[in-house]
């Protein structure tokens, strides 16, 4: 079946920044998952060299586990802001860059309400961010048992999916922004203050007994906090990421509907 015109067309115009993404998390994933066969030799005093503050406060358990290394490397920091990079940057570009560009008008004359333009846009940059966010899935699921990492391959998609469970989050939480201020600098700032704050509730819940309540509060917790690594699958904590971002994105196609549209 045929994608709609909008959303294919949406998908041409990504294209390049979604081929520029895809090969960063790539290459970020497979760098860091092919060091472990130098860094295994030395990981213990690695990870003693490091304070257990920061190892508290980055959420890492260990790092002499392949589960602990792959968290610490892929998960803990680097690849999951990668991917919210990504789809913050893919999310501004639905609503908010056509209305402060001054495309808008040509959009908008495509026979389609504007709940259908909305969420036909939204479906494009959903399905690029996906795609993104599960390349570490794709790659690790060759490379873990390639380098004879001890790492159950349910257990590796168990967190990858929470990966793309968070991405899908804040691909919600940008759209609605853009949707309903049509401008990107909000998206930017407003998402990405969210995000900066919300993972510090979740480090700060790791170095605290007393402030342990904010992880709650915080996507990342219910993406990495439960170690998935090494616990395995957490159904809920992924259907509350995707609830999150199902639900802001709908707010967000019902808001532009209802709003005055800059063109």
């Amino acid at each position: 079946m045929l994608l709609p015109p909008l959303v294919r067309k949406t998908s041409r115009d990504d294209r390049r920044a979604v081929i520029g993404w895809t090969a960063g998390v790539a290459a970020f994933t497979t760098i860091y998952t092919g060091f472990y066969s130098q860094f295994q030799g030395a990981a213990e005093l690695k990870q003693n060299a490091l304070p257990q503050g920061m190892l508290d406060f980055l959420g890492i358990a260990d790092m002499l586990s392949p589960a602990g290394y792959l968290q610490a490397t892929v998960f803990s920091l680097i690849g999951p802001l990668l991917v919210l990079m990504c789809a913050v940057t893919l999310s501004a570009r639905t609503i908010a860059r056509p209305e402060e560009d001054g495309g808008m008008e040509l959009l908008l004359a495509n026979p389609l309400s504007r709940k259908a333009f909305a969420t036909q846009r939204l479906t494009a940059a959903a399905v690029a961010v996906t795609v993104v966010a599960a390349m570490p899935w794709i790659l690790l699921s060759i490379l873990v048992p390639a380098i004879a990492m001890d790492v159950p391959l349910s257990n590796v998609a168990a967190a990858c999916v929470g990966l793309i469970a968070l991405a899908w989050c804040f691909t919600g939480i940008a759209f609605l922004v853009g949707a309903v201020s049509g401008k990107r600098g909000n998206v930017l700032a407003i998402t990405g203050v969210l995000a900066v704050a919300t993972y510090m509730a979740n480090a700060l819940s790791n170095m605290s007994e007393g402030l342990g309540w904010l992880k709650w509060l915080s996507p990342f917790y219910y993406f990495i906090g439960t170690d998935p690594l090494h616990t395995g699958w957490h159904p809920g904590h992924l259907l509350l990421l995707a609830g999150i971002g199902v639900a802001t994105a709908i707010a967000g196609i019902i808001l532009f509907d209802r709003r005055d549209v800059g063109v």
